[in-house]
């Protein structure tokens, strides 16, 4: 069973909450749930609408190239 597998509901739903948050790095999320970025990009891709985990994604990489420590 992996991480993410191993997650509760509303686990699932904070980590979601906090993903789609700019004020939080997946540096806070590693340290409170033991997620990689790549685990949580999984996670967001599993939970959220295509078209939604698109929009997030691109989010993170236009305000990523503006700001070093974005996500």
């Amino acid at each position: 069973m992996s991480e993410i597998e191993r997650l509760k509901h509303y686990e699932v739903s904070e980590i979601i909450e906090m993903a789609l948050s700019d004020h939080t790095s997946f540096a806070q999320i590693k340290i409170q749930y033991g997620l990689s970025d790549k685990q949580v990009k999984q996670l967001m891709r599993e939970n959220l609408k295509s078209s939604s985990y698109k929009n997030w994604r691109a989010r993170i990489r236009k305000f990523g190239d503006r700001r070093e420590n974005y996500k």
